[in-house]
């Protein structure tokens, strides 16, 4: 039996198992109609990252959800001057105006 490997861009077909690639919406072998996962999946979500900076960007939340932990605690560090909530405020109006596929590739690894 051979050893089937699939490269990082393909997917196995949800109905026959053959190896297509990851962005096809119908298997070539057997003609059905691929599922697809949202480009969002187990990564950051924008919206959530806004609410965060909006209500707790002053304590650095956002900046811990996304996985920036160091400024995380330099938020953390300096809450009580107000300064972190000022550029929270700033973050969350630029998380909003940001286009999905913008944030997917910055937070998201190009996810």
């Amino acid at each position: 039996m051979s050893d089937i490997t699939k490269g990082i861009d393909e997917k196995f077909c949800s109905e026959c198992g053959n190896i297509i690639k990851l962005k096809a919406e119908i298997c070539p072998k057997c003609g059905v109609r691929q599922h697809q996962v949202p480009s969002n999946q187990g990564g950051k979500i924008r919206v959530t990252a806004a609410l965060f900076a909006v209500f707790l960007g002053g304590f650095g939340a956002h900046k811990f959800y996304l996985g920036q932990a160091g400024q995380g605690i330099i938020y953390l560090l300096f809450f009580w001057t107000f300064i972190p909530a000022i550029i929270a405020f700033i973050e969350f109006i630029l998380y909003l105006t940001m286009s999905d596929e913008e944030f997917n590739a910055k937070y998201n690894n190009g996810q």
